[in-house]
């Protein structure tokens, strides 16, 4: 099987989490075609991702897409098969490297003792009895004699460790060349359908508009989905309040809807993870921390978006049965709770940030402006595209594990987050006010 080297880069990471949200929200917000009709594009989309399992041949009513799927179970069972192998051929081999590095280095040690005895055999006979020389002479004796045979011994558990352990790693190394070769070419046979699929897709895709009837009633699941979609679409903006504090309502509805878009995304990654981990047995390095990073970006941002929507968890035992004015009244007295934590997490949010790219590992222009080594209109006046295209310009903090991915915009992530909370918190308090005052 062939292997995936891929790793992504860190800045398509952070202009996916950018683009992919806007692209998407263009997508879903555009006007719905009346007809139902097979698209092309989607088509070859299905294709590249679930081309494997036939999935493109599923969508345009093909029911060959059952070929694809023992084919693609052989490769994964074929892995497992080769997973196996593989680790007893690397215990296997520990045990033989292992046993040859004791032979080669206890055999040296007998030798060396077994050539030194008779000359210490000799001093032992030559010392005067009951001598401190001859105590000595003894215990070197004693010393030799007992390196020889705990070293025979050693050698002779060496020797039957490679007697055992070398057919074993020779046989699981058979197993695992020929779990790899029936994956390898199960792979090879499925990439051959996915190309010739690839070539006739078009011709699928205009086959299945033919069969569709000229006009299609909607189900009832469709017409559901649709009343559903138009509900929440209403349900939302019925939360964006009157008067000045309404783009700020507006403000929160959008970002809660644009970092909703990266659950998306968390589908496409791990896709791909378990493909590469387990198909092509190339684990990722980046795929994890790429995702639970995004993930605390999004409970960050979307903050805002629950405390407009009232979506959040609270008790509502007392609060719940009061009038609105009432409800008003305990929303003002324990906004002070409120401001308190938003204000907090806004300024120890712009501490974490700031140090971030302050640290002494960041070379670029925006870390030494950060540790105050160069002024603002310095910073400026030097910027330029090798500051983002340059591998060796780094800006501050890094993460630990192999991907290296940087840190410091999730720390100005929380800044976002904080200050989008404290402008939700402000809009509340606001309307607040105008229900107190008999004008919401």
């Amino acid at each position: 099987m062939p292997s995936i080297d891929f790793t992504l880069p860190h800045w398509a990471y952070w202009a996916g989490l950018i683009l992919f949200p806007i692209i998407a929200a263009t997508l879903a917000n555009r006007p719905r075609k009346t007809e139902r009709r097979y698209s092309l594009s989607l088509g070859y989309f299905i294709l590249i991702t679930g081309g494997m399992l036939g999935l493109h041949r599923f969508y345009v009513k093909s029911l060959l897409g059952f070929l694809f799927i023992p084919v693609f179970i052989a490769i994964l069972y074929a892995n497992a098969q080769g997973h196996d192998a593989r680790g007893t051929v690397s215990d296997m081999s520990n045990v033989v490297r292992m046993a040859e590095r004791s032979l080669e280095r206890e055999q040296e040690r007998v030798d060396t003792a077994q050539a030194d005895l008779p000359k210490l055999r000799e001093e032992l006979a030559a010392a005067e009895e009951g001598s401190f020389a001859q105590k000595r002479a003894q215990r070197n004796v004693d010393r030799a004699e007992k390196r020889v045979t705990d070293g025979e011994a050693v050698i002779e558990q060496a020797q039957t460790d490679l007697v055992e352990a070398r057919p074993k790693r020779d046989a699981a190394a058979a197993v695992l060349a020929k779990w790899r070769s029936i994956s390898k070419y199960a792979f090879w046979v499925l990439l051959a359908g996915i190309v010739i699929d690839a070539l006739l897709l078009p011709m699928l895709v205009r086959r299945a508009n033919a069969a569709l009837p000229e006009h299609e009633e909607e189900s009832e699941v469709e017409r559901r989905l649709e009343a559903l979609e138009d509900e929440e679409m209403k349900d939302d903006s019925r939360h964006i309040s009157q008067g000045w504090t309404g783009w700020i309502d507006r403000l929160s509805l959008k970002a809660g809807e644009f970092v909703s878009y990266w659950a998306i995304i968390a589908v496409f990654v791990y896709y791909f993870e378990v493909i590469s981990r387990y198909v092509f047995n190339s684990p990722t390095n980046w795929a994890h921390e790429a995702m639970y990073l995004m993930f605390g970006m999004q409970y960050l941002i979307s903050g805002a978006y629950a405390m407009l929507t009232e979506s959040h968890v609270r008790v509502d035992i007392f609060y719940a049965p009061l009038s609105k004015p009432r409800k008003a009244w305990v929303d003002l007295l324990t906004s002070v709770f409120f401001f308190i934590f938003a204000g907090t997490l806004l300024v120890t949010s712009w501490i974490f940030a700031m140090d971030a790219i302050a640290v002494p590992t960041g070379n670029g222009l925006i870390s030494q402006w950060a540790r105050g080594e160069i002024p603002t209109g310095e910073m400026l006046a030097n910027w330029n595209l090798g500051q983002w295209t340059d591998a060796n310009v780094r800006w501050g903090e890094i993460s630990f594990n192999e991907w290296e991915v940087p840190l410091w915009p999730m720390k100005w992530v929380m800044v976002i987050g904080a200050l989008l909370l404290v402008l939700q918190g402000i809009s509340k308090f606001a309307q607040d006010l105008r229900i107190v005052m008999g004008r919401g």
